[in-house]
This record gives C-alpha cells, sequence and structure tokens, in this order.
C-alpha cells in the first residue's frame, strides 16, 4: 500500500472506492439512483429502535440465518421510503455485519459502498456515527481479504475516533484491536502487536479493576498468540531469532535482531499467564471465555515444549466448553483435536527421549564416515546396524539433518513459507509400520507441500534439489517405490497443496458442509489416508488447515453415517447372521461376521468423532487403529475391540466346524451360541451409548430400529442424508 493512502480524504477514499467497485450489481442500483429511487410514502415513518428490537429477536430464536436478510431488506426500503437517511444509515451497518457474518463478501460490497456514499451525503464526518460506519466497512473488507482499501479505511476510522471519542474509550480499545487482526492476517506481526498493546493501555486506564477485567485479559490472550507468531517467525529466520537472508527477511517490517525467538515466547507466556490470573481474580473460572484463555495458554506451552501443562489446561477448557455449550459444537471438537495432537506429540517426545536420540546421533556418524568396503562396494549397510526406529521418526529426522537444511541454504526467502511433513498411504503414516514394512515403498523421504504461487516458482527446481537428498540416511535406503507409489501417485517430494490433497481424496480441500452428497462420496479409509501422518513444519497453517477440514466431517453427515451403520450391523449381525448359521452356510455367516465387524470398527470411530478419534483406516490397520483408538481413557465404547477379535477367534469354529467339534460342521453349536451372544452384548452396548450421547431414548436392541431416533437429530433436510 502507498504510503500517500493515510491522507487521503473521505471523499477521495470514497472515490477510489466506487472505481475499484464500479462493476458490482445489486440491488443498490436503483435505490442509489434518484430517478429509480421509489417515493417517500406520505408521513411514512421508520422506528429504528423497533427496526433494531426486530432484528434481535430473529437472532433470539435462532430464526436469522433464513429471515434476516429479507427483514434487512425491507428495512432498506422502509427507511428509504420515510426519507429517513439516519435510519437507512443504521440499516446498512447492520446488514454489513450479517453479510460479514456469514461469508456473503460479494454481497457485502455494495452496501458498504453505499453506507459510505450516504454519510458523506448525510455530511456526518467527524461524528460518532460516520467513526462507526467507517469501521464497519473497513471490517468487512478485512473479513473480503481487501486488505488495502481495509487498512485505509481503517486509518480513516481511526483519524475520526480521535476526534469523536475519548481517548480511554473502550471503543478505541476495539478500533485497535480490529487493526491489529488485520495487520496479522496480512504477516505485519509487529504492527499487530503494537496495537494490541495500544488497546490494552486504553483498558487498563478505562478500566475499574484491571485485575479482574475480561476485556484486559482477552487482549492479553490475544497479544500471546501474536507473540507465538513471532517467536515461530524468528525461529524459522535463524537460530536465536537472527534475520535470514533472503528477501523476505530483508523487506520485513517486522525483523528486529533484538527479538529473539526465545524472548518473544517469554513474552507470550507471561502475557497468557497474566490472563488466567485476571479470571481466578475475577471467579471467572466458569466463564464461556475462560475457556479461549485455558486453549491460549495451552498453545503457548505447547510451543514452550511444556506438554504435561499444555494438555492439563486443554483438558480444563474442554470441561468449560462442555459446561457452556455442550461436546456436540465445533468449538469442543476443535480443541479435542489440539489436545489429541499435543498428546501425541508428547507420546512421541517421551520415546525419543529414550532411544530416537541416540540412534540419530550414531547412525549419523556412520552415514557421513562410512567404512572402508562399503564406500568400496557401494552396498547398504547390513540390517543388523539399522536402528530400531519407525518411518515417521525417519522421515522426521531425514527432513531435520537434511531437508531443512537444503531449504536454508537454497531457498532462504522460502524458509517460512514451505511445509514438510509425512501424511497419506502407507502404513508408516499410520505408525503401524515395524520391520516387516521395510520392505517396500519405504527408506527416507517426506513431503514438502507449496501454494500454488510458490510452486510455480520453484517447484520444479526444488523436486529436483530434493532428488539430490542422500539417498541412504541411518541405514536405511535407497527408498525403492512399487509401481503404485511413483509418478502421480508417489508418496514424497514436492506436491501443490491442493494437487496433495486431491490425490488422496479427489478434492483440494474438503467439502462444505453444504454438500454432504461429496463428504458420503468419501469413503472412511480415504479420510483416513489424508489425515494421519506428522506434519514437521507448517509456518503458513495452510497444510494442517486443509488436513484438519478434512477430520470436520459435519455432524449431520457423521449421523447419517452412523445410522448407516447401525442398520448393516443389525443386518449382517442380528439377522442374517443366525439365520445362515441355522441353513449350514458357512460361507454366507462368515460373510456376515465380516460385515458385522468392519461396520461395528465403523461405528466406533463414528461416535468418537472423527476430529479426536480420526477415521477408520483400510482393512489391513483396523484393528490396529482400533486398538490404539481403545486404549485411550476418553475413548467410548473401549471394549467393543477385545469383543470382535474374540468373534474373529471363534469365526471358523462357529461357521466350518474345527477342531474340538468335530469335522463339516458338526460339533460347532458351542462357538456359534458363543458368537451370536457377543453380537448381542455389542449391540446392547452400543444402545446404552446411544442413550448417553442423547441420540435415542428407545430401548429396543435390534439396532435396525434406532435409526429413526438418531436420524431426528440431524438437522439437514437434505435426502441423501436421510435413508428413512
Amino acid at each position: 500500500m502507498d504510503d500517500n493512502t493515510q491522507g487521503k480524504t473521505p471523499e477521495e477514499l470514497l472515490r477510489a472506492f466506487s472505481e475499484e467497485h464500479s462493476s458490482i450489481s445489486g440491488e443498490s442500483d436503483d435505490a442509489s439512483d434518484p430517478n429509480n429511487a421509489a417515493a417517500p410514502t406520505p408521513n411514512a415513518t421508520f422506528d429504528t429502535d423497533q427496526f433494531l428490537k426486530g432484528l434481535d429477536a430473529l437472532f433470539d430464536a435462532h430464526e436469522a440465518k433464513d429471515k434476516a436478510e429479507p427483514y434487512l431488506k425491507q428495512a432498506m426500503v422502509d427507511a428509504e421510503n420515510a426519507g429517513d437517511d439516519a435510519g437507512l444509515l443504521t440499516v446498512l451497518n447492520e446488514t454489513m455485519g450479517f453479510y460479514r457474518s456469514h461469508g456473503r463478501h460479494e454481497d457485502n460490497q455494495w452496501v458498504i459502498q453505499r453506507a459510505l456514499e450516504l454519510g458523506l451525503k448525510m455530511g456526518i464526518e467527524g461524528t460518532e456515527a460516520w467513526t462507526t460506519t467507517l469501521i464497519n466497512a473497513a471490517t468487512g473488507m478485512r473479513a473480503a481479504k481487501q486488505y488495502d482499501q481495509a487498512e485505509d479505511l481503517y486509518k480513516q476510522a481511526l483519524a475520526s475516533a480521535q476526534k469523536t471519542l475519548a481517548p480511554t474509550d473502550r471503543r478505541m480499545a476495539a478500533l485497535h484491536n480490529n487493526i491489529s487482526m488485520l495487520y496479522s492476517e496480512t504477516g505485519k506481526l509487529k504492527a499487530a502487536q503494537q496495537e494490541l498493546e495500544k488497546a490494552l493501555s486504553i483498558l487498563e486506564a478505562s478500566s475499574t479493576d484491571p485485575e479482574t477485567d475480561i476485556d484486559v485479559a482477552s487482549t492479553h490472550t490475544n497479544l500471546a498468540l501474536v507473540l507465538l507468531q513471532r517467536a515461530t517467525e524468528a525461529a524459522q529466520n535463524g537460530k536465536n531469532g537472527q534475520s535470514g537472508q533472503g528477501e523476505q527477511a530483508r523487506n520485513s517490517k517486522d525483523s528486529d535482531s533484538s527479538e529473539t525467538a526465545d524472548s518473544l515466547l517469554e513474552q507470550a507466556m507471561k502475557h497468557s499467564s497474566k490472563t488466567l490470573e485476571i479470571y481466578k481474580n475475577g471467579h471467572l473460572e466458569h466463564s464461556a471465555h475462560f475457556a479461549s484463555a485455558l486453549a491460549g495458554y495451552a498453545q503457548t506451552c505447547f510451543a514452550a515444549g511444556m506438554f504435561d501443562k499444555a494438555i492439563d489446561s486443554y483438558r480444563q477448557a474442554l470441561k468449560v466448553i462442555e459446561e457452556c455449550y455442550g461436546v456436540d459444537t465445533d468449538y469442543y471438537r476443535i480443541t479435542a483435536g489440539n489436545l489429541a495432537q499435543v498428546e501425541e506429540t508428547a507420546r512421541e517426545a517421551r520415546e525419543a527421549a529414550r532411544n530416537v536420540n541416540e540412534s540419530i546421533s550414531e547412525e549419523t556418524q556412520h552415514e557421513t564416515f562410512p567404512d572402508e568396503n562399503t564406500a568400496k562396494t557401494g552396498s547398504a549397510p547390513l540390517a543388523a546396524t539399522k536402528p530400531s526406529i519407525s518411518g515417521l521418526k525417519l522421515a522426521r529426522a531425514y527432513w531435520e539433518q537434511c531437508g531443512k537444511p537444503m531449504i536454508a541454504q537454497k531457498y532462504p526467502e522460502y524458509q517460512g513459507r514451505i511445509a514438510a511433513g509425512l501424511v497419506g498411504h502407507g502404513s508408516e503414516c499410520y505408525g503401524f509400520d515395524d520391520q516387516y514394512s521395510q520392505d517396500h515403498d519405504f527408506g527416507p523421504g517426506f513431503c514438502l507441500w507449496l501454494t500454488d504461487e510458490d510452486y510455480d516458482a520453484i517447484g520444479e527446481q526444488l523436486q529436483a534439489d530434493y532428488e539430490t537428498l542422500p539417498q541412504e540416511f541411518m541405514g536405511f535406503g535407497p527408498r525403492e517405490s512399487t509401481a503404485r507409489a511413483q509418478g502421480g501417485s508417489r508418496r514424497t517430494g514436492v506436491f501443490r497443496i491442493g494437487d496433495f490433497f486431491a490425490g488422496i481424496t479427489g478434492y483440494p480441500a474438503a467439502p462444505s458442509e453444504s454438500k454432504p452428497h461429496e463428504w458420503l462420496l468419501l469413503d472412511e479409509p480415504t479420510l483416513a489416508a489424508a489425515t494421519n501422518g506428522e506434519i514437521f513444519a507448517d509456518p503458513l497453517g495452510a497444510v494442517s488447515k486443509t488436513r484438519q477440514g478434512f477430520k470436520m466431517m459435519p455432524d449431520d453427515v457423521r449421523l447419517s453415517l452412523i445410522s448407516r451403520r447401525l442398520g448393516m450391523i443389525a443386518q449382517a449381525g442380528q439377522y442374517n447372521l443366525p439365520r445362515m448359521l441355522k441353513r449350514g452356510d458357512g460361507a454366507a455367516a462368515w460373510l456376515s461376521i465380516r460385515e458385522f465387524t468392519t461396520n461395528v470398527c465403523s461405528f466406533v470411530f463414528l461416535l468418537n468423532e472423527p476430529i479426536r478419534a480420526g477415521y477408520m483406516p483400510y482393512y489391513k490397520w483396523q484393528f490396529a487403529a482400533l486398538r490404539r483408538l481403545s486404549e485411550r481413557m476418553s475413548t467410548v465404547l473401549p471394549d467393543v475391540c477385545e469383543q470382535l477379535e474374540t468373534i474373529l477367534r471363534l469365526s471358523s469354529a462357529a461357521c466350518f466346524g474345527g477342531v474340538g467339534f468335530g469335522e463339516g460342521g458338526k460339533g460347532s453349536a458351542p462357538a456359534q451360541e458363543q458368537v451370536q451372544s457377543t453380537v448381542e452384548h455389542i449391540c446392547s452396548e452400543i444402545v446404552a451409548e446411544l442413550k448417553n450421547e442423547g441420540l435415542t431414548n428407545s430401548d429396543e436392541e435390534f439396532l435396525e430400529w434406532q435409526r429413526p431416533y438418531v436420524e431426528a437429530h440431524i438437522g439437514s433436510d437434505n435426502p441423501v442424508l436421510h435413508s428413512l
């Protein structure tokens, strides 16, 4: 943005804005044209207070989604017909907020333009109404990612606010907070921090007791999160926060060699700790906002490597969220997902502390100084010299010791943009690999993910440089890929973010909630492959956001799948299995057991929610994943896995007879009886858990009859979600 924009007058700003959006069409075209505007109704009046009360009533009744827009449009007509410019400006400001909150950014453009035009026409510059309009317009443009225009409007708003509001007016603090959000979104983190510090100063000066003020606490949390971002950036720019030599580092306005990553992290910890102190001082631990404070503190602890404190804080946050909002919310699911990630990282860190560091050090030295025979023959080290290490840990070590230094040396300006990790197909991505997995598609390797813009600039060259990395590492390699893991299906190397996920799922990003049919086209093993593995580095957060999107299965879709699983569990296990056994059709009975087992496994994952439990992987790792899930303390139906394995152990004898049961199916009655009783016990447990989850109030144990109760909780009337 040019430096001279700050000096623009409101008229100049509006003129530039109007030229930018002159092609936008909408209802405002006729309304703003005096030749087409409806003539005011004689003696018509517009009651602004009544309008606001009616709008509040729609939100209170949770009817705003469908009824707010027509209500707002009619209010515009009514205010204009009454010739009430002040009332119309109020309606336009409310409409800006509605469109912004619903992501209707294109529709919001003409509303913003019309509000600015109306304010200038009314001559309200220098008033609080003009300040409010500028703030709303700026925030709308920020939400639409029109950042240059948003910054122009915020500067106009700040200049207006300094004339119309007292220095300690809390609305000034809110404005600085909004400007901080703009700077955070545009990567100007130092400026974002400075705006938040101004907001904090205003709030503390205006508060009767800053030590118990929630607004002060929230600002401390926001400061902690910005400082965390700055600490991450400082670490990426070089050890102890020394700026990198790339263009990005040279041009960064936030570059400050006096602030190291450690010092920034220390500041973040102070602010997040202060937040918790304020809530405790005010006895506000049961406030809904306390959950955000706890999550912010947990995030800071996680960044500092204080995993136990992070886990404890996330668990406290979940309790507050459950108390205030319940567990069936995105807020709860996202926080639970964050907790699961921290728990997994903590577990891996403990394992690494025990054995991996020693292995990495020893084997890296071996790779650097090969023995004479290996150097002459070029043969790989003997298997006996290989450390016991999982594929994910091997990939992380390979990234840290080979990939990361290569990027720092050859692509310093992209260090803060390239994501790395290992996700996708392959047993190592699930953490289930062992020595038997190393005979195919195994060896040193990782994924590098780029935005489309960055891939166009460096993708091909980065892939070429990736291929020059050492082919042998820690006694493993070269990586030998099977035919199905080569070419367009390769599992490691450089990828566009969207292309990588499209290669697994067919979609560059998760389908929207409004497209349940697309979610239903994605089977669970596919979603498991898109959401497994680990992200080693993700400076932009784009890969994590995309991967997380596939974990965020819409609840209506999840409930629809739960209903379908109930139907198949009943059909295969409760109905067809006993009938096939009575008929003596062992093969059909065995297939019924298989269908029952697969659908029960899927049901357990879905009931525990993908954001926390992940998805059921393909058959090979189905039970490995279910065993791991069953070991978690918070898992529901944790004993189902063992019961299913009992059924499978008995299935041969139950379906075909066997040792101890005679031949040709004779003597299989004891096994059949145990299999069928275990099936009914599992179904009984499922009903009990459905009741615990509030999905049914029926005691009916034939699971087909539970489906209507579950589907009654599906909010959408889209027919693809309903089977009845």
